[in-house]
């Protein structure tokens, strides 16, 4: 469900043509939720509706390129744009714009490797690259360090517990028995794509049922306990972002004759 502190703005006949069809999913997962989504206006729904979508988009990029999966210790990354540490991290080189070292990924994959939760926060700095102006992310991230599960705190990472989550959001698939060889295995972070696919770096783009299999086959000799797909959902902050976000396409509710709308006060809620 959808609540707008302020009155939308008025109905727009045409207003699909504005919205692609992930956008349009992302909009339908939103209304049909049973999880209350509140937006103080339109322009902040319309900007976490683009960022989920380019997120979506950069994790079905980052599966098909060639970067690779590896542990810390053999991780590698494109000189010409980073410096990797000594713990395998990758450091934004001094006067490397940060949009150009995260597009790099993109467009020189095969000189990448590393692991599940870099492949998730590398998601998130793509996404958020497409969905702002460019100056204000070579601003906000001029020292950008791409290692494990630090990010700068303009991202605005956050983790919540929570069972419904939508497209865009990251999830954690726990292992429990994990073979203690191949720690790297305990769990896998994913992006959830919509219509039951998730994205795991290592595993690649399979449904929840394909993500527990890819990790119980890295289970101890012996072990019983199955993975399984913790309630938690990891996100960045849509709210704080939305203020850097490049001109977007005429958005206007309420939105389709399958969404129900009420009032209460000045707000309007949307559902189904």
């Amino acid at each position: 469900m959808i609540r707008l502190l302020a009155s939308p703005s008025g109905s727009n006949p045409s207003y699909s043509s504005s919205l692609s069809k992930n956008e349009q999913a992302i909009l339908n997962a939103l209304v049909s939720s049973p999880v209350l989504y509140t937006y103080p206006n339109e322009r902040q729904l319309r900007f976490e509706i683009a960022l989920r979508a380019n997120i979506v988009r950069a994790a079905i990029d980052l599966a098909k390129s060639r970067a690779r999966f590896a542990i810390f210790r053999f991780s590698r990354c494109n000189s010409q744009f980073w410096a990797r540490d000594e713990r395998g991290g990758f450091q934004l080189r001094p006067g490397i714009p940060p949009s150009e070292a995260i597009n790099d990924i993109f467009v020189n994959s095969e000189l990448y490797a590393f692991e599940c939760a870099t492949a998730i926060v590398i998601v998130f700095y793509k996404a958020v690259l497409d969905t702002i102006d460019v100056s204000a992310f070579n601003r906000l991230f001029a020292n950008l360090l791409l290692y494990d599960w630090h990010t700068d705190q303009d991202l605005g990472i956050h983790t919540k517990k929570g069972e419904h989550f939508l497209p865009g959001d990251c999830l954690y698939f726990k292992n429990p028995e994990f073979d203690p060889m191949t720690p790297q295995w305990q769990g896998e972070n994913a992006i959830y794509l919509g219509d039951g696919l998730f994205y795991g770096h290592g595993i690649g783009i399979q449904p929840k049922e394909g993500i527990i299999n890819a990790l119980n086959r890295r289970r101890k000799r012996g072990a019983t306990k199955s993975a399984y797909l913790v309630p938690q959902i990891t996100q960045v902050n849509f709210a704080y972002l939305s203020q850097f976000a490049r001109p977007l396409n005429e958005f206007r509710l309420p939105l389709r004759p399958s969404f129900i709308t009420g009032t209460l006060g000045s707000a309007t809620f949307l559902y189904r």
